[in-house]
């Protein structure tokens, strides 16, 4: 349930229905707005709703809003219909503002990290990725650096400024993991790991979720509701591409998700046409799809030789070419009334 405070009601107002929330048994979400107070009642069933029914009658309330959808706080209700703007690190993404985050795959070097981030940093990317942890189909497979690349993401921090993205697999690592990480990226195979995604939702820093290989996009909103309830109003979602009989493509990027998000939260829609693609040369066209489709942002690879990439090398992007395909997916995104997001602070 979402209670709509008049405007002009006093702080003592929204206190006292905050108080009665409280007293229901239920979670209270207060957003602050230029005009009115919006009091979510998280957590409550039947009768508690029934309870709550009688604030309509307090001073100070406007109406009662019942939130059919399963996940309260990520629905478009919770902001009454609006768009949220996330700031991280002095970065902006969300209600029209456009960010790119951008990296290699892995951590595979000092230098090559360090070398690819100079370079984002000078095309103007507001975000850099890098795996220090990987999950890999194949035990045998390279599994990334762990702690010795957080130890050369935070250097890569440090030298350039641009906030850190990287992914989190284990609960036993979230320390050292928020210790350097601006977002903490929960990979598709991680989305629906209830204990993960609670860690993140109290280490209080920003997630970007993945979607599922097969989930639906109310298993996304879902997934993101466990950060959401921990108090961590920072998530972004992530479309990546889902599994499908088609195998032109390594998996099928779902555009259509991207409206249909929108029209069901208010959270920031993130993109990443890397994994989707497979390949080098499907990136851009799926980029300008996704940022013309109305995505608040994309997170894609890129690599200084590619040829000699750990992992993902057919997918990455040239570093030295990346300014070009960035300038074009800027474009696209200005199409769908997103503009780039300032990446100074």
């Amino acid at each position: 349930m979402m209670i709509v405070m008049k405007p002009g009601a006093t702080e003592e107002e929204i206190q006292a229905v905050i108080s009665r929330v409280e007293d229901a048994g239920a979670r209270p979400h207060v957003s602050v707005g230029e005009e009115v107070t919006l009091i979510g009642a998280i957590g409550i069933d039947q009768a508690q709703i029934e309870q709550l029914e009688e604030l309509v009658a307090e001073p100070g309330v406007e109406k009662l809003v019942p939130i059919s959808k399963p996940y309260k706080l990520a629905s478009r209700q919770i902001a009454h219909g609006g768009e949220s703007t996330l700031e991280i690190a002095g970065r902006r993404i969300g209600g029209g503002v456009f960010a790119t985050i951008a990296g290699p795959c892995t951590v595979e070097s000092r230098e090559q990290t360090l070398s690819t981030a100079r370079i984002m940093q000078d095309v103007g990317v507001q975000f850099f990725r890098g795996g220090a942890y990987k999950p890999r189909t194949s035990p045998y497979s390279f599994q990334g650096l762990g702690r010795d690349g957080l130890k050369i993401l935070a250097e890569a921090k440090a030298e350039t400024g641009l906030p850190i993205v990287t992914e989190l697999m284990d609960v036993r690592d979230v320390e050292a993991v928020a210790e350097v990480a601006d977002i903490i990226q929960v990979g598709a195979r991680n989305m629906q790991n209830y204990p993960l995604l609670t860690e993140i939702g109290r280490s209080g820093v920003a997630a970007l979720v993945k979607r599922g290989l097969s989930a639906t996009l109310e298993e996304l909103l879902m997934a993101a509701e466990y950060i959401l309830k921990e108090g961590n109003p920072n998530v972004l979602l992530c479309e990546r591409g889902i599994r499908t009989y088609e195998t032109a493509t390594r998996f099928t990027l779902d555009i259509a998700a991207i409206p249909v998000l929108k029209e069901q939260t208010h959270l920031p829609v993130v993109v990443d046409p890397s994994h989707a693609a497979g390949r080098r040369d499907l990136v851009l066209p799926l980029s300008m799809a996704a940022a013309a489709a109305g995505a608040d942002g994309i997170i894609v690879e890129t690599h200084p030789e590619p040829e000699k990439a750990v992992c993902d090398g057919p997918q990455q992007i040239r570093a030295s070419e990346f300014g070009d395909y960035l300038r074009q997916v800027e474009a696209a995104a200005a199409l769908a009334g997103r503009v780039p997001a300032p990446v100074a602070v």
